[in-house]
């Protein structure tokens, strides 16, 4: 095995990890039993969205692989301000009952 190939294998059981501690203290650190059902079908959709992004690159010829990042450019940090706000206005919701 060559070097390059161990590193990218050890990268992805590394990412992989570090993406599944993230997902638990994101579900754990919830405040109520709603907050927490959007953190668990948020993480779904963003572990699924994930997998089929990083399928589309390596399935997907070079330079069409690319045009990949704008959409996700995009796509990703409007998707956390929208959930940080639904997030919050959970919340709020749930401190109030």
């Amino acid at each position: 095995m060559n070097a390059g190939l161990i590193g990218g294998i050890l990268g992805v059981i590394i990412g992989t990890i570090g993406g599944a501690m993230g997902t638990y203290a994101s579900i754990k650190n919830t405040n109520g039993p709603q907050e927490k059902s959007f953190m668990i079908k948020i993480a779904i959709v963003f572990w699924i969205a994930a997998v089929i992004f990083v399928s589309l690159l390596m399935l997907l010829p070079k330079p069409y692989s690319f045009l990949l990042w704008i959409p996700y450019g995009i796509a990703l940090p409007l998707s956390i301000i929208y959930i940080n706000k639904k997030q919050n206005s959970i919340r709020e919701k749930e401190k109030k009952q």
